[in-house]
């Protein structure tokens, strides 16, 4: 008698398209870790924040914010 929380793995040989044959084993749900995926969405955040921070400094430093200033003279003017 098996249970529904049972985790089943089986191993079965099959033949590709290609005509290679080989184990194919099935994962299921709760047995799909996906540490790759989280490291590269960490990379990619990483990048995005050193070159947030890299147009920051370009865009702002020995700088004040030029949209306000800009805004504050049109708003000065009407």
């Amino acid at each position: 008698m098996s249970s529904a929380t049972e985790q089943r793995t089986t191993d079965q040989a099959t033949e590709t398209d290609s005509g290679e044959t080989g184990p194919v084993r099935t994962i299921g749900h709760d047995e799909y870790d996906p540490i790759g995926t989280l490291i590269l969405i960490a990379i990619y955040f990483a990048i995005l924040v050193l070159l947030w921070l890299f147009m920051y400094f370009v865009e702002f430093l020995g700088n004040g914010p030029t949209v306000v200033g800009t805004l504050v003279t049109v708003v000065g003017l009407a």
